[in-house]
C-alpha cells in the first residue's frame, strides 16, 4: 500500500497537542510512521515535499520530516505534464499551490492514499486517488489488518 502524506500530515506531531483533534491526528501520525518503519506501508515521496520541507524554519521538524522522506521507494520530481495537472486541479476543484503539487504527484505515482490534515483538500478532492486525514486512514484502512 502507498501513501502520499502531505506536509501538514507529516508535522502534525509537531503542533499543539491540546486539541482533541490534533491529539488523535497526532497518535494515528505515530502508527502511520511505525508502519511505513517496519515496511507494511510504503511512503512516497516528490520534488514538491523536498522544497516544502527545506523551507521550513524549524529544524527539529525538518530533519524529522526528511528522516521519514528517506524511506521513500519512489519519488515524483516536477515535469510539465505534472505542472498542467496541478493547473487543473487548482482550476476545477479550488485547490491552490503547493498543495495541488502535492495532488498532481501522488497520481502520478499511483499512491493508494493521500494522507492530509487539511480539511479543504479532504472535502474537495475528486479524483483518482483516495484522501483521508490520518485518523481516518487508521480506523478504516488499517481495521482490515
Amino acid at each position: 500500500m502507498k501513501l502520499y502524506l502531505d506536509t501538514s500530515a507529516l508535522n502534525r506531531i509537531f503542533d499543539d497537542q491540546s486539541q482533541a483533534r490534533i491529539y488523535l491526528e497526532s497518535v494515528s501520525m505515530t502508527l502511520i510512521f511505525l508502519l511505513i518503519e517496519n515496511r507494511v506501508v510504503e511512503v512516497i515521496s516528490s520534488e514538491a515535499l523536498v522544497a516544502e520541507t527545506n523551507n521550513n524554519p524549524y529544524n527539529e521538524r525538518r530533519v524529522f520530516v526528511e528522516s521519514v522522506l528517506q524511506e521513500a521507494k519512489s519519488f515524483q520530481s516536477l515535469n510539465e505534464k505534472l505542472l498542467v495537472r496541478a493547473e487543473e486541479i487548482e482550476a476545477n476543484i479550488g485547490i491552490k499551490g503547493m498543495d495541488s503539487l502535492h495532488l498532481a504527484s501522488a497520481e502520478s505515482l499511483g499512491v493508494d492514499f493521500f494522507i492530509t490534515c487539511d480539511d479543504k483538500i479532504i472535502k474537495r478532492y475528486e479524483g483518482a486517488i483516495m484522501v483521508k486525514s490520518p485518523t481516518d486512514f487508521v480506523n478504516s484502512v488499517l481495521s482490515s489488518f
